[in-house]
């Protein structure tokens, strides 16, 4: 499978891809479980929490044509949008060149998957004693200091849990994400062919078991060698946040 121009890649691709996302959307589920646990109004932030869910239990079907509508080169509402303000002249080839696909693919991917991240750290946010808070606020502390000595802290198992789980996704990726949203465009095929895309390549286009089946178990001992390393690290400074 290494000799396979195409899987080097596909594998590049895999590897920027989630350190991008890592980088990018790994943070903003943590930043909307605190601005989420700041609101003092129930009914707004219960609308809040589903509107923000609610693209994580759309079909990457539909979340292709959305994308398609808004990101049109010439008569997407983005592009649209921007020529009528006069802010540019020509339309952004947001689908269709590779750079701009990738700040796209930011953008989307953020977008459908932070509110079900938020669930996650808003539960650990809702399990910290709430007399601490209340200890903070009879010593004069402000919400800005709450959050930075009590409840960062306080997430700071779940961060790592989330993390190491992340970690070991570094060579997966969202197979939805990289071939319904670009619609298996031919100009981005070197941009979104992921291991994931090549896999599916190799079965139903070319019909090549051994090769999509090689690239699969390539997958899995990488993830599982990345999850046993960083738990190594994890453990060897901070024993009680270790997965095991």
């Amino acid at each position: 499978v290494f000799k396979d121009k195409d899987f080097i890649r596909a594998l590049k691709s895999s590897i920027v891809f989630n350190l991008l996302d890592l980088a990018v959307g790994f943070p903003m589920p943590i930043i909307l479980a605190l601005i989420l646990n700041e609101l003092r109004f129930p009914r707004f932030k219960k609308v809040t929490q589903t509107i923000l869910y609610l693209p994580h239990f759309l079909s990457w079907v539909i979340v292709g044509s959305v994308a398609y509508q808004m990101f049109r080169p010439t008569t997407g509402m983005v592009n649209v949008f921007l020529m009528n303000a006069g802010i540019i002249q020509n339309g952004i080839p947001f689908l269709t060149e590779k750079w701009h696909w990738a700040v796209t693919y930011l953008l989307i991917g953020v977008w459908q998957g932070m509110g079900w991240g938020t669930i996650i750290y808003l539960a650990a946010i809702l399990g910290i004693d709430q007399e601490m808070y209340e200890a903070a606020e009879i010593d004069g502390a402000t919400r800005w200091h709450k959050i930075k000595c009590i409840t960062l802290p306080l997430l700071k198992s779940t961060v790592i849990t989330m993390t190491l789980l992340s970690i070991g996704r570094i060579f997966y990726s969202d197979f939805g994400l990289f071939y319904q949203v670009p619609m298996n465009s031919g100009a981005l095929i070197n941009a979104t062919n992921t291991i994931d895309t090549y896999v599916y390549r190799g079965l139903i286009e070319l019909g090549d078991i051994s090769m999509s089946s090689a690239a699969c178990v390539y997958q899995s001992l990488m993830g599982f060698a990345l999850v046993m390393i960083a738990n190594w690290l994890t453990k060897r400074y901070s024993s009680e946040n270790a997965l095991f």
